[in-house]
């Protein structure tokens, strides 16, 4: 009885292996920049451009359609979907151009998310919401 329960605990561990690694290898095969980190201040209606180099790790060559969304609690801005075809190992740099919505709520924020296949990366890209005129003392005088 013990023998049983020992070969079944074994078995029960290396079909839990097979579908771990099944699905660590149908992961998608793209990799892209994401280590930079930065908040870019922008008013209502200001343009922005983005940039992504992406990368294949894959063994073969893969096809893409690639987006980008800033997405917030208080607005949302997307980009026109892109295709991306790269062999083993090729890089390529995409690239959008968007605008901040005119009605985006004044201090709010928005972070870049790629969308990519069936998947997508939040990545630590934020665009922030400033008011289009700020007043600055530049000088005073009491006598």
């Amino acid at each position: 009885m013990k023998k049983n329960l020992i070969l079944i605990v074994l078995l029960a561990l290396l079909i839990a292996s097979i579908i771990n690694l099944s699905f660590t290898n149908a992961m998608d095969s793209l990799e892209f920049g994401k280590s930079q980190k930065e908040v870019v201040k922008k008013v209502q209606g200001e343009t922005f451009i983005v940039e992504i180099e992406f990368k294949n790790v894959g063994k073969t060559e893969g096809q893409w359609n690639v987006n980008i969304v800033f997405e917030g609690d208080e607005w949302i801005q997307k980009g026109n979907s892109q295709s991306l075809e790269l062999e083993p190992n090729e890089r390529k740099t995409l690239i959008w151009t968007g605008i901040v919505p005119p009605d985006a709520p004044l201090n709010s924020i928005a972070r870049l998310v790629v969308y990519y296949g069936d998947s997508f990366e939040a990545l630590n890209w934020w665009i922030h919401v400033l008011p289009g005129a700020e007043l600055a003392i530049k000088s005073s005088c009491v006598k």
